[in-house]
């Protein structure tokens, strides 16, 4: 990409032809991504404040060599959309990052967005992350997106293909997330390290394939992995209308202990939550840290919970 002036049209990527990685570095650059499927074996890093990266037709992202896919540094303004982001044959760290964690910037005034981006670990092709999507960034806002480890379509089906474990990771303070889904990964689903955080419509599925109930424990006593999952030093976070669901079709009966975990505190409250049993053997044992009705076979639900705590 050449330096482009201020004011510039944004810079066009062109499917089949990514001869370099694209960089925004140079001042002005914006990035416009045409209809189509791009692999890229470094890191796209968006340096200047207020760059736009647009993806038309939802144009495909894809690491080939482990590195994570784009990195947006700590800088305010910032817009993603419109894109998708394939995990790659190689496992990355994360496929897209936005800000820096520990970062103490407060962005309110201009917080960086990502919105209407969705992420594939498998199911277009066989691939593997560590964590598709890592939020540093504070007072950012996620706006429309879908964290999908696939249950079905390449690499999915059994619980060594698509290896992912947890979807989304948030460590900015101040975040506000609308529309979230994030489905089938096979650890924590979502962890929410930052403070003041605001979550508005939530929905999961657990992982389907999961072997056995031993293969599939977040401690020595608790069953299974929360979707939503809250550390005890977090003190302020407010959620609505959120929702996850089991179907464990292996055969097996697993059980989930429940699907949030969250500090019991009057900051961190939940409003309109609920699990459902869709099919299979097992189910969630709790809707949040031993609180709400019980789904599985006998009663498939909803189980729902009005306010927490």
């Amino acid at each position: 990409m050449s330096d482009a002036p201020p004011g510039r049209p944004p810079a066009a990527a062109r499917t089949g032809t990514p001869a370099a990685t694209p960089s925004t570095q140079a001042a002005g650059d914006n990035l416009l991504f045409t209809p189509g499927v791009y692999s890229y074996g470094s890191t796209i890093n968006v340096t200047k404040a207020n760059t736009k990266i647009v993806g038309l037709g939802f144009a495909t992202l894809i690491p080939a060599s482990g590195n994570i896919t784009m990195n947006v540094a700590d800088v305010p303004g910032v817009n993603v959309s419109g894109l998708i982001f394939d995990a790659g044959p190689t496992q990355s760290s994360s496929l897209l990052q936005i800000g820096t964690e520990g970062s103490t910037a407060n962005n309110a005034a201009n917080p960086v967005s990502v919105d209407d981006v969705f992420f594939r670990v498998g199911g277009a092709e066989a691939g593997t992350v560590a964590t598709a999507f890592v939020d540093n960034s504070n007072n950012s806002i996620i706006d429309d997106s879908w964290v999908w480890r696939a249950d079905h379509g390449a690499g999915a089906g059994g619980w060594t293909g698509d290896q992912s474990a947890t979807g989304l990771v948030v460590n900015g303070n101040n975040v506000t997330a609308t529309g979230l889904a994030v489905e089938h990964f096979q650890q924590y689903e979502t962890i929410w390290n930052g403070q003041g955080g605001t979550d508005v419509f939530f929905q999961n599925e657990n992982p389907y394939e999961v072997p056995s109930q031993a293969a599939w424990m977040s401690s020595a006593t608790q069953d299974g992995y929360p979707a939503f999952y809250i550390p005890s030093g977090v003190t302020s976070f407010t959620g609505y209308g959120m929702g996850s669901y089991s179907y464990f079709n292996q055969g097996v009966s697993i059980e989930n202990a429940m699907a949030f975990q969250a500090p019991d505190s009057s900051g961190v409250q939940f409003h309109d939550i609920l699990t459902v049993f869709l099919n299979g053997s097992g189910g969630i044992q709790s809707v949040i840290n031993g609180t709400g009705a019980a789904v599985g076979p006998s009663f498939g639900g909803p189980s729902d919970v009005v306010t927490y705590p």
